[in-house]
């Protein structure tokens, strides 16, 4: 019987797949083979979805098929409209839509066709739906009315008009457009191997989507983004980051935004896109200081640690320009995720294989059960004992 433990299933390959390859010694990331870099300089989120579904880039007939039909399932019916607008404002947006997409099903009428056909169309709908539920949410939580998709917009475009109620400057669009394409995918992340392992149990897709959202909520997976702007926001002002970054590391603090469990030796691959982004929509801001802030917090942890910023950190200030509440970053991953997620799920139902790891036991090998009159027992404090 088997002994060694993995901690994390940490360097363990579960399964095959063509989606999505990473280096972590190199710094590279690849979806189907393509560097993310050609994604983030030419491509729309709406032609890297099409990729990961499909395993090739579509031609423009392709693509504007696809883009057609992002359009038309992008508004939602309206008993999920009414579930949004009944939810309890005290769910953090992360409860709120993994709350409706446990809804979804309730729409759609191929929600347990597990055909190939039928997946690709659970793909289509959950991604363009998913921005709507964030925005919709969101104006809910604002006490405000919700605002429609509109037609003539992106995908990345009409996310920030439905959530602000006002178009995007071009700029602003295809900044979201690069946040939507570089967080799209990432191999069997947590969120990821979640929902393949509830696809496995041959669950439907909903279910399995609705997994990795709980699992995105968790602190260790989503939220970093948050976390790094919420440490500028205390750092405030640019002669504060050596003190407050030094206080931190003195107090065996870790710093929000650095390091990653895959890019060991080498920067995420994705964060330069996102300094790039930033840098110029604090331009266009006319405001230049979020941008000053993180590149020189990265420069004092880099070289007080020998740590390199991941995809979280220059993303965090970079929404937070975008004028986006720091509560949505994490739903924003979702929105991103949403593709990669689906792709992973076509792949697993098309090639089922139940994930059922095993463990190392740790307890008592034998132990003799006691009839309750002759226990002793020890005192319980959760019980006040």
């Amino acid at each position: 019987m088997k002994t060694e433990v993995m901690e994390g299933l940490r360097d363990v390959i579960v399964a095959n797949t063509s989606i999505c390859i990473i280096d972590g010694v190199e710094g590279s990331l690849r979806y189907r083979g393509i560097d993310v870099g050609e994604f983030a300089r030419h491509s729309t989120y709406a032609e890297t979805a099409y990729l990961l579904w499909f395993g090739e880039l579509p031609t423009q007939a392709q693509l504007e098929k696809l883009q057609n039909r992002l359009v038309a399932e992008r508004e939602l019916d309206w008993g999920v409209r009414k579930v949004i607008q009944a939810l309890p404002k005290t769910l953090q947006p992360m409860e709120a839509l993994r709350t409706v997409v446990s809804v979804l099903p309730s729409s759609d009428p191929q929600a347990n066709d597990y055909h190939y056909a039928a997946n690709i169309e659970k793909a289509i709908r959950m991604t363009a739906k998913f921005p709507t539920i964030v925005a919709y949410y969101q104006r809910h939580l604002d006490d405000l009315e919700f605002v429609p998709p509109n037609p003539e917009l992106s995908h990345a475009a009409n996310f920030l008009y439905m959530l602000h109620g006002q178009e995007p400057t071009p700029l602003e669009a295809e900044t979201m457009n690069q946040t939507l394409v570089l967080m799209a995918e990432h191999d069997f992340n947590a969120s990821t191997f979640a929902a393949r392992v509830t696809a496995s149990t041959l669950s439907d897709m909903y279910s399995a989507i609705t997994t990795a959202v709980g699992t995105l909520k968790g602190p260790l997976h989503g939220g970093a983004n948050q976390r790094t702007m919420e440490m500028m926001l205390k750092i405030g002002a640019l002669e504060n980051v050596e003190t407050y970054i030094t206080q931190e590391l003195e107090a065996k603090r870790r710093i929000p935004g650095f390091g990653h469990r895959v890019y060991r030796k080498m920067a995420d691959p994705r964060a330069a896109y996102f300094a790039e982004k930033l840098q110029a929509l604090c331009k266009e801001a006319g405001d230049m200081h979020w941008y000053n802030m993180a590149v020189k917090t990265a420069q004092f942890v880099g070289e007080a640690k020998g740590l390199y910023p991941n995809v979280d950190y220059f993303c965090g200030p970079l929404l937070y320009t975008l004028g986006i509440p720091m509560e949505l970053f994490t739903p924003i991953f979702a929105i991103s995720r949403i593709a990669g997620w689906a792709a992973h799920m076509i792949e697993q139902y098309e090639d089922n294989q139940l994930l059922r790891p095993l463990s190392r036991y740790t307890g008592e090998l034998v132990k003799e059960y006691v009839p309750i009159d002759a226990r002793r027992g020890t005192p319980n404090p959760f019980f006040g004992e």
